[in-house]
Order: C-alpha cells, then structure tokens, then sequence
C-alpha cells in the first residue's frame, strides 16, 4: 500500500520521462543504470501498477505512468511557487525552468536570450526543447512556450512579445530571371518554396489588400518543387534562387537589407502571426516565469 509519494520519487518520474531510457535518467540523475532500475521498482513495488513498459530498444510509460508523469509536473511547479511565495527569496527566480520554441526562431532568438538570462538569474535552470510543431498547450511538459499568434485556449495566459509580419520574397536572380508577379493570383505560374509546419493549411498563400483587420483577401493555392518542414532550409533555397518564399520578417530583414533578397506583392499583407509567451494561469506569480516572459519582451523590443 502507498504510504504517498515524496517530491525526490516526483522529480525522479520526471526525469525519467524526459530522458527516455533508464541509462539517459543515470547519465542525468549522476547514478548507475541499475540504481535507477532498483528506484523504478521499488516505487512500482509500493504502489502496486507498472509505470514503465522495458523493451530491449526503448521504453515508455503506462497509462499509470503518464497520469503520474502529468501530476507529478503540475505538483513540483506548484511546490516551486508556493517556496518563492513564502519565503523571503520570493522576489529571486530559481529552480526548473522548461522552455519550448520552434526550431528557427528558437535558434535565432531564444537560444541568445536565454544565455543572457542565467546571467542575470543564475539560480534558475533553464531546458530549451525545440520543436517543428509546437506541443498542445494542455500538454504540461513546459512552462513557458514561444507560439505565433495568439491561442484562443482560455486556460492559459499568452503574452505578446512581438510583432511578427510575414513577408513574401524572392533572390534577385530568381526575379530577373521569371519576373516578378504583379498580383497574387500570378503565384500559380511561379515556383514557390512551401513549408509544412503545424496546423497552418499546406500550399495555400492568403494574402490581404485594404486596413489591418480586413479579413477580405485572395487564398492562392501555391506549388514548386522544393518543401521543407525548417524554416531555415527554406530560406537557404529562396537565397540560393530557387522560388518565392512567405517567411516571418525576423528570420528574413537581414537578408532584404542586404539585397540577398527583395520583397514581393510588398502591398498585400498576409495573416499575422505574433509572437506569444504561453503558460498555464497557475504559473503567473511564478517567480522564474514572470522574469523570463519580462525579460524576454525587453529582449525583442526592435520588433515591435
């Protein structure tokens, strides 16, 4: 029979969940595979439902387990906010601190600002996980995620750091060489460089005309022979002259102020897409999330 679980047997979940392997949780929790093998058993021994399922290649949890993961998560959150709340160190960030962005951007932008950030609160250990598509905002795996646009999910708080505008473009040679389409509905007879990422709908350009928040505007559907799910890569091609891209302003203004690449339909405009903190309501007199989300929006001050 439990006799209730303790925050060492919590953390110890967590870790093993985030590891992926009993010999990943050793080399993270500075102890032998087997020791981790003996905790895992005695913990499954006193509650009395497998937690892990062991196969020579990899490993993953129960449904016991996932349920124990989820609390676990929320539980040692809410024991490093309720420990910065009462006592005298409240108004100093520490401890875990799980961050997710997307793979550009995260590289880009967040990576740099979390260099800065332990800086100046070293006490407070930072995870940076990226990501192609962002993890579903129930999921509690992270404390704060780097979304674009706003989540209409009400049980989480979403701070705008920035304006993101999405920009179409093009090399020069690519230009000089196809023209450049007058109006959107020439896109089809271009080759465009397409990026499959999260739930935005596949080969399909909006682009408005009019005030910001007209909703009316032209869907194109777009083709070309080169697709990627990274926005990097994307670029890459667009500056090596294979086609047009529609790609965020921040991951594209050097290169058009370089010339490497021009603008194209500079008068249309496409769906905004700004950048959000997001974190559960429960976290918001956090400490270490209220820092970060404040420092991060200094940080990206020139966007907006």
């Amino acid at each position: 029979m439990s006799s209730g679980f303790q925050p060492a047997e919590l953390s110890f979940i967590v870790a093993l969940s985030n590891a992926g392997s009993l010999s990943g949780a050793a080399r993270e929790l500075g102890i032998t595979t087997s020791a981790v093998s003996k905790r895992l058993a005695f913990i499954e021994s006193r509650v009395g439902v497998p937690l892990v399922n062991r196969t020579t290649r990899r490993m993953s949890l129960t449904p016991e387990g996932e349920v124990l993961l989820e609390h676990a998560r929320r539980i040692l959150g809410e024991i490093a906010d309720l420990d910065q709340l009462l006592t005298t160190s409240k108004g100093v960030p520490k401890g875990q601190l799980r961050v997710n962005a997307t793979l550009g951007f995260g590289r880009l932008h967040i990576a740099p600002a979390i260099s800065q950030y332990v800086l100046q609160y070293p006490q407070v250990d930072v995870q940076l996980q990226l990501s192609v598509d962002p993890p579903p905002l129930t999921d509690d795996q992270f404390d704060v995620c780097i979304r674009f646009g706003a989540p209409a999910d009400t049980r989480v708080i979403a701070r705008r750091l920035a304006a993101n505008r999405r920009l179409l473009c093009a090399s020069p040679k690519y230009l000089e060489k196809h023209g450049e389409p007058k109006s959107p509905s020439e896109l089809a007879r271009h080759n465009c460089i397409c990026i499959r990422q999260g739930d935005e709908a596949y080969g399909v350009w909006r682009l408005f005309t009019g005030r910001e928040g007209d909703r009316t505007g032209d869907a194109v559907r777009v083709r070309g022979n080169l697709t990627t799910n990274d926005g990097e890569i994307a670029v890459n091609w667009a500056l090596d002259g294979h086609g047009i891209l529609m790609r965020a302003e921040w991951d594209i203004e050097r290169y058009l102020q370089s010339g490497r690449l021009a603008p194209v339909l500079a008068n249309y405009r496409t769906p905004d897409a700004d950048i959000y903190a997001v974190y559960p309501q429960r976290h918001q007199l956090s400490a270490r999330i209220r820092t970060f989300v404040d420092f991060l929006s200094e940080s990206f001050k020139r966007f907006k």
